[in-house]
């Protein structure tokens, strides 16, 4: 029975919140060092970088920018919700809250990419 008590609380909005901040801050941890890289070439490899910009006016690089400002909001609300969940009391409604700054994280990163496109 245990067991399956564990696969319905796999269904619950905040255990996908869990999941999804997880998720999003492993994106955010691969992309890091890949972004200094970069930001290393402007005083390493000035020409290399330009070369590298030219790049980032493709449309699968405009969708991975979407994705990651995906990844940013998503994280930044996951985190606002762990902090509510350590200083706020927690109620049965704040699910609906945790689903909400989902589609907001997503709302933002479309905005992001109807702007860069």
């Amino acid at each position: 029975m245990k067991a399956a008590a564990g696969i319905t609380s796999r269904a619950h909005p905040l255990w996908l919140a869990y999941i999804l901040h997880r998720l999003s801050g492993l994106g955010l941890a691969l992309f890091l060092p890949f972004h200094f890289w970069v930001l290393a070439l402007a005083t390493t490899d000035p020409a290399r970088l330009d070369g590298f910009l030219a790049l980032t006016e493709a449309g699968a690089v405009k969708f991975a920018e979407f994705g990651l400002v995906f990844l940013l909001a998503v994280h930044m609300f996951g985190g606002l919700r762990l902090m509510a969940l350590e200083f706020l009391p927690w109620t049965p409604s704040q699910k609906t809250l945790a689903a909400g700054a989902a589609a907001l994280s997503f709302l933002i990163a479309t905005l992001f990419l109807l702007k860069a496109i």
